[in-house]
């Protein structure tokens, strides 16, 4: 006589967990998602300033992201090879933007700006300008992205094999060298999920970018204004776009993130 398998309650406690969290975040968007009409979205695609908004928005992300990649890998790749006093503290630092209310960041980085700083002063006469520019949406989204690329390679750099650098070192290679063709090629995937990451991340920026520059209208931003303004009918559209382009950047995320053998 076979003995009837049981499953064990646990099972039905994580199926009930992950079906609840699964529904927490889907639901709401899906119901935004179906609300606008396939004429409202197309009427908000061909509205000039929604096409602007969205791209700035793509544009500051990704620019953000670069100079994340620039300024972060070789910091990423410190913080991963060496030991030094203080480490945790500058760990702790670096997931700092990601605790900080982000309207606090946004005042921040405009007291620093500002005429009565010595840095305000500084950039104002080499010409760079903060308050309601291009480049003042860029340093908030660099600010916000920066820790999601710095901790994401850092994951990266740690799970490449110190001896191989070492191999590498050994038979002659020099240290840059032995960076561009040991330890990038090996945490490629990190890197690159650390860019997109940092891209997602900005994309989403909201509460730093209003402070810093309400204009030019970012795609957030506009979403709040139309919604401040005009109420759900003039916001969801927009909102419905965004939440594409960011579906699309989380997709690419995890494809990339996968291993090669993995990827089907």
């Amino acid at each position: 006589m076979k003995m009837r398998k049981t499953i064990d309650p646990f099972f039905w406690l994580t199926l009930v967990c992950s079906s609840v969290v699964v529904a927490f975040i889907l639901i709401p968007l899906i119901q935004m998602t179906a609300q606008p009409s396939f004429q409202d979205l197309k009427e908000a695609l061909q509205d000039r300033d929604v096409r602007r908004s969205i791209w700035l928005s793509i544009y500051t992300s990704g620019l953000a992201a670069f100079i994340s990649v620039a300024i972060g890998t070789p910091f990423a790749y410190l913080l991963a090879r060496k030991k030094f006093p203080g480490k945790k503290i500058v760990e702790s630092i670096v997931d700092l933007p990601i605790m900080i209310p982000h309207p606090v960041i946004g005042i921040a980085i405009l007291g620093l700006a500002g005429k009565n700083h010595w840095i305000g002063n500084l950039m104002q006469q080499i010409g760079i300008h903060i308050m309601g520019t291009v480049t003042g949406i860029v340093a908030v989204l660099t600010f916000v992205g920066l820790p999601f690329y710095v901790n994401t390679v850092k994951a990266g750099f740690e799970a490449v094999p110190v001896r191989l650098e070492n191999v590498s070192r050994s038979l002659g290679a020099s240290a840059a060298g032995t960076l561009l063709r040991v330890t990038f090629p090996l945490a490629w995937r990190s890197m690159l999920a650390g860019l997109i990451m940092c891209c997602a991340r900005a994309i989403s920026e909201f509460g730093a970018v209003v402070i810093v520059a309400y204009h030019p209208m970012i795609a957030p931003v506009m979403i709040y204004e139309r919604f401040t303004a005009h109420g759900l009918k003039y916001s969801q559209p927009v909102a419905v776009w965004l939440i594409l382009v960011c579906l699309v950047l989380f997709l690419l995320l995890r494809i990339f993130s996968l291993p090669k053998d993995n990827q089907t």
